[in-house]
């Protein structure tokens, strides 16, 4: 992956550069009040290091939040998986590498490698994005938009190496209702919705604290599939798939899916 970040640069469409730097790193330490009682990162945090080293990689490029929304357009996750060998610890400087992997008409490909100190290998991401219009709120030709300048930034196949297997699908029968909550303001990001990281601690809170003490989570998955605010009440319903191996269903106000979740504990 080194020859990726080691190309000619060349001025882009877009106002980033073409060929140079495709693999971002993202430097973060885990302090004090990002841990949990294991002296490990949550992993809502980790998933905020995560989206914040896409939006960096992004906006370098010329394709971040503040650009696009001068034009109406704004980036939104539609799936997110992430396999961790080890949750960095408390005081640990750890270290994100990001790149696009693929782009398609509808969605892009970004992956992610997480290390911690001296460079170990901790774990790995794979998240699917959108690019949506604000007003419509419908999905855009990424390879037309704005001239498909976003292809300049992929990684050529055998400079990208992400070992986790890729999204898996859902399939819910008859699961059981857990919980249901109601939203509030810190529950609302930048776009209006609820935050995407959100529904992940919400998902995690619906865990004993033994299962996190005693195994740790080795993948979680995530899929979005609508958009939901402030004052919506989420349901959580659970259908269990193994010992180690839970899927969430949450829905909005009783009715419509809003996200779906797979969570593998060691």
């Amino acid at each position: 992956m080194e020859a990726a970040n080691n190309r000619q640069q060349q001025a882009s469409p877009r106002g980033g550069w073409v060929g140079v730097e495709l693999i971002d790193r993202y430097p973060f330490y885990v302090e004090p009040f990002h841990v949990d009682f294991t002296g490990r990162i949550f992993l809502g945090v980790l998933g905020n290091h995560l989206l914040n080293a896409a939006g960096n990689h992004s906006q370098k490029r010329g394709w971040g939040i503040g650009a696009l929304n001068e034009t109406q357009h704004t980036w939104v996750l539609s799936r997110l998986s992430i396999e961790m060998n080890e949750m960095p610890r408390q005081y640990e400087h750890c270290e994100v590498r990001t790149w696009v992997e693929s782009v398609m008409k509808l969605f892009t490909n970004r992956n992610f490698a997480i290390t911690g100190a001296e460079g170990k290998p901790l774990g790995y991401a794979r998240s699917v994005w959108a690019m949506i219009d604000m007003e419509t709120r419908k999905p855009c030709d990424l390879l037309t938009l704005y001239g498909g300048d976003i292809l300049n930034y992929v990684v050529p196949e055998e400079e990208n190496v992400c070992p986790i297997e890729g999204h898996g699908r859902f399939r819910f029968r008859e699961p059981q209702l857990l919980r249901t909550i109601d939203t509030y303001y810190s529950d609302v990001d930048i776009n209006g919705h609820i935050n995407s990281i959100k529904y992940i601690e919400h998902i995690l809170d619906l865990f004993p604290k033994e299962r996190f003490e005693q195994q740790g989570i080795r993948r979680f998955e995530i899929a979005y599939k609508a958009e939901s605010y402030m004052g919506d009440r989420l349901s959580f319903y659970e259908q269990t798939i193994s010992e180690n191996e839970t899927d969430i269903e949450v829905r909005k106000n009783e009715g419509e899916v809003v996200c779906q979740a797979k969570v593998c504990f060691k």
